[in-house]
């Protein structure tokens, strides 16, 4: 029995059976099934038999097919002036020669033994993708508290914006030759509209929240990918939403960083179950 597997969103199953097991694949798929929740896994079984053939095969010799084959050999030997003799491995070589009188293979009967080894296949895949898992937990947790420290600091920024702003305007006034004083009602009302317009606490409370789930999450021993892509979508929406709120330089380039990280994420939780 071969095993093999890619990364995919959703859980999708290819068996290769012979023949004769073909009425035990609903069985397969559901032992599968509760080990393997995504991913795209291809399971590829053979038969061979104790003395190294196919299911029942005694290797019959079908002896008119052998004789005739013989003669054919020996027109061609002669007919291109060859040396040698015709041995006996040749001719059983020859098409339809050995013939296979296999009794049918009892589905019953295989069952349980191709259970154990698809069973004994997956145990061995769960495991080598457990030990990936937990490298890769460890580098995502790397991730999210870098992100977390960037969510810190645009907070410590954040009352800054509003204090820039009115920087900004009384500068602007004073270019254009306006005298306008810091008290002045016309530049409050401005900066109350700017205040109400860029405040962002909202969007870092909701970001914190998701991110503190998210590192949460990777602690947990059970599938949690579709959870983990769930998170960052709305790890993105609230970075974009804060990044165009913000309308300052200092947070946008951190935006900028995180949605880097963000990406970064995103394509490391496609491996995730």
């Amino acid at each position: 029995m071969e095993l093999s597997s890619v990364n995919r969103k959703q859980a999708e199953i290819a068996l290769s059976l012979p023949r004769e097991l073909l009425e035990l694949e609903p069985r397969m798929r559901d032992e599968i099934n509760a080990h393997i929740s995504r991913g795209r896994l291809t399971v590829a079984v053979g038969l061979h038999a104790k003395g190294g053939g196919r299911g029942g095969d005694t290797g019959a010799i079908n002896v008119a097919a052998a004789k005739d084959y013989r003669d054919r050999l020996k027109a061609l030997r002669k007919a291109l002036k060859l040396e040698g003799e015709i041995t006996l491995d040749q001719v059983l070589r020859g098409p339809g020669v050995l013939e296979a009188e296999g009794a049918e293979i009892a589905t019953e009967t295989a069952w349980p033994a191709l259970r154990r080894a698809l069973k004994a296949a997956l145990d061995q895949f769960v495991k080598m993708r457990k030990a990936e898992g937990e490298a890769l937990a460890a580098d995502l947790r790397k991730r999210v508290l870098a992100m977390q420290k960037n969510v810190k600091t645009i907070g410590v920024l954040a009352p800054k914006v509003m204090e820039h702003h009115r920087g900004t305007l009384l500068e602007r006034a004073a270019k254009a030759g306006l005298e306008i004083g810091a008290s002045d009602e016309r530049l409050l009302k401005e900066i109350v509209f700017f205040a109400d317009r860029s405040d962002i606490s909202e969007e870092l409370t909701r970001l914190r929240s998701h991110l503190d789930q998210f590192f949460g999450q990777l602690g947990r021993d059970e599938p949690v990918g579709r959870t983990l892509e769930f998170l960052l979508q709305e790890m993105f929406r609230e970075t974009n939403t804060i990044g165009n709120k913000a309308n300052f330089l200092a947070i946008s380039q951190i935006v900028v960083g995180m949605k880097t990280e963000l990406e970064k994420l995103r394509e490391q939780v496609q491996n995730i179950e």
